[in-house]
Parts: C-alpha cells; sequence; structure tokens
C-alpha cells in the first residue's frame, strides 16, 4: 500500500487517514476480502466501532407494556388457549422492539403475564433457567416447587430456581395473572438450556397458608442449622408481601424520626436476598421493591445491565434516556443497559417491584455504575 507519512499521527485521539489506495491495490484488496470471507475470517479494521464502542450502545430500547391492555389479551387467551402437556404454560411474553423479534424483554431477561383460570393445573417441569414470580394482583394459586406447596397472593415474590420441578394450580373461583422473569435469553446465548417434563399430576396439591421453605428459612437473622453451608439460589420459595411492607414502612418511618434508613429523601427500597450467603436470591437476577412517597424522585444513574420495573400500586414518572414514560398499575417498563434513568413519584405515591440482570455482569467484573455527577 502506499507510504505511510508518520506526521499524520498526533496525540490529540485525532483518527489517522489514510492516503487513496491505488487502483492496483483496489484490486489486491477486494481479492484479499474474498479470500478472508471463503475462510470465514473478517478483518477487524472494519469493524472495531461496533465490537468496541466508546460506551454501551444497546439494540434493546426502552418501552413501556400497559397492564390493561396485556391483562385483557391474557384474559381473552384463557378463553382461547388451553393449559397442557406441549404448550405448558399460558405465557405472554414482552418482546423489546428494539431486539428483532425475540421475545426478549432484554437481551439477558425475558418477562412474561402469566394467566392461570380457575380449576386448572399447569403441569410440573423443570428448567436450567432460572424463573420468579411477582403477584401484581390476586391470590388462590399455589405453586409445587420440588414438592413444596408455595401460597401465591398479592404483592408476594416467588423464586423457581434452575432445574427445580415446578407447576401451578388454581383453587379460587377467580383466574390469576402474575409477572414472570427468567434468565432465558442469557441462557439461549450460553448454549446452557436443559428442559424436563415432570409428573402429569402435581406431587402435591395441599393448600398450605405457608410452605415448608418458609417455615424453615423466612425467620429474619435466624437459619436452620440442619441445612449448613452456601446455597447457590435462595432456599425460600415465597418472600410475603406483608414483610416487604412493613419493612418499606419502617425504612420510611425511620427517616420521619431523623435516622438513616432510606436511598434517598423519600425513598425506601429493599432487595430480596438467599439468606444462606446474603447475596441476590439467584446468580443471574436481582429482585429489589422500591416504596417512593408523593413527589419524591430517585438519584439518575447510569449503570452496565438491564432493568424492568412493575408498577405494584400508585403511579409514576420513569425517565430513560431522552424519554418519558407515564405509568400507573401493573405498568410494565423496562430500562436498556447504559441508559440514565430516574423515577419520580405521582401525587400519591408509587410502589415499584423491579428485576435485573445485575449478578451476572458483578460476577464476571463488568459492572459500572454512575451517577450525573460522576460521569
Amino acid at each position: 500500500m502506499g507510504n505511510v507519512d508518520k506526521s499524520d499521527y498526533s496525540n490529540e485521539h485525532v483518527a489517522y487517514t489514510p492516503p487513496p489506495l491505488t487502483p492496483e491495490e483496489e484490486k489486491e484488496l477486494e481479492k484479499m476480502y474474498a479470500e478472508m470471507d471463503a475462510l470465514h475470517m473478517k478483518p477487524l479494521w472494519n469493524q472495531i466501532g461496533g465490537l468496541m464502542p466508546n460506551a454501551p450502545t444497546p439494540q434493546a430500547v426502552a418501552h413501556k407494556w400497559e397492564w390493561e391492555k396485556i391483562h385483557a389479551l391474557a384474559a381473552r387467551s384463557g378463553d382461547l388457549v388451553p393449559v397442557g402437556r406441549g404448550g405448558e404454560r399460558r405465557a405472554i411474553g414482552l418482546a423489546n422492539p428494539g431486539l428483532g423479534g425475540p421475545t426478549y424483554i432484554a437481551p439477558t431477561l425475558w418477562a412474561a403475564i402469566q394467566y392461570l383460570a380457575p380449576g386448572e393445573n399447569a403441569p410440573e417441569h423443570r428448567h436450567s433457567q432460572n424463573a420468579f414470580r411477582f403477584v401484581i394482583e390476586g391470590e388462590g394459586v399455589w405453586t409445587v416447587v420440588n414438592g413444596d406447596a408455595v401460597p401465591m397472593k398479592r404483592g408476594d415474590f416467588l423464586i423457581t430456581p434452575g432445574w427445580a420441578f415446578h407447576g401451578h394450580h388454581n383453587i379460587a373461583t377467580k383466574p390469576m395473572a402474575w409477572l414472570d422473569g427468567l434468565d432465558i435469553p442469557f441462557a439461549y446465548q450460553m448454549d446452557t438450556g436443559f428442559f424436563e417434563y415432570g409428573s402429569e399430576k402435581l406431587t402435591d396439591e395441599s393448600t398450605p397458608e405457608h410452605s415448608r421453605s418458609e417455615r424453615l428459612w423466612a425467620h429474619p437473622g435466624l437459619r436452620p442449622l440442619a441445612f449448613p453451608g452456601a446455597h447457590s439460589s435462595s432456599p425460600i420459595g415465597r418472600y410475603a408481601w406483608e414483610h416487604t411492607d412493613a419493612a418499606l414502612n419502617d425504612q420510611l418511618s425511620l427517616e420521619d424520626a431523623g435516622f438513616p434508613g432510606v436511598v434517598a429523601p423519600g425513598h425506601a427500597a429493599v432487595r430480596f436476598t438467599n439468606p444462606s450467603t446474603g447475596n441476590d436470591v439467584m446468580t443471574t437476577i436481582r429482585a429489589e421493591f422500591h416504596r417512593l412517597r408523593p413527589g419524591a424522585e430517585t438519584t439518575p444513574i447510569h449503570e452496565v445491565g438491564n432493568r424492568v420495573f412493575q408498577v405494584f400500586e400508585g403511579s409514576a414518572t420513569i425517565n430513560i434516556g431522552d424519554e418519558t414514560f407515564e405509568v400507573k398499575h401493573g405498568d410494565v417498563v423496562n430500562v436498556p443497559s447504559w441508559q440514565k434513568w430516574s423515577v419520580g413519584a405521582g401525587s400519591e405515591g408509587v410502589d415499584l417491584f423491579c428485576f435485573s440482570d445485575h449478578p451476572i455482569f458483578e460476577a464476571l467484573g463488568l459492572n459500572r455504575t454512575f451517577t450525573p455527577e460522576g460521569i
């Protein structure tokens, strides 16, 4: 190729522009690229900007799914689509418009609305993907996880760690819908997914007020000595709403009394944790609950990783990048990686359930979080 004049380089990070190629060099370059293509090779110099951007440039976009609309479609599917072996679950996935078709709410996360009619059973199966359920409204469904019947009630957060058999049954006279979250996209990209059918009949059709896992593990600060050692996922099947609600109320009460305890003025928050380690409930998914007083605002931040919010009660304004979303009960909004976000509570305040993929990036040392002052 032509001679390189090193004076074209500078210390000001100005991109070097090589001199134009001769016609002969153009032909040789085209020939070389054709040989690379035949050998399934790609030159780095033609794709450096895409492979190594100055900052994350996610394909996923911020989007809002309105609860009234998705719940109406879920109810309609209840009339038209049976639950049984093969289809397994009456669940409707939320597909991010920026990801080009897959039913992924984020590159690593999957979210869906699952709907179970009165008297229905969803058969048992298991998969290597981690999963959870958050109950936005209703009760009367029990999920059976490895033979342990776990009640599902409004505000409850329930987990199904990877490779745990699980099924559901609805004994109520009304249908019930809830939010499902899984790490399906991450498992798919990493080629780590396994699936296996379970028993045709649920292994436990009882309806206890508390599951066995709660009776063993869900006592603050106390762990059963019969189960020593660390568990990779939380051994608690259900994090009951009554405890989440009380913890948030106590944080705000301490703020009123002049003691520390809140994340920011008027902003109480908790993280669901694994009592055997103090870490997240599952290795790939983080779950939190946020409560903001009327008019309170969160601190705007940038962070590597994807978040999903669902409004439990109240209303809020969620700012993501240059977009603003007005949200109310049940609405779901995702926050793509490295998009600045903040939440402002409405006139009655807001309760928000949130889940994210942050444990993945923290385990790999790829996490990064900045407030605007740090950028």
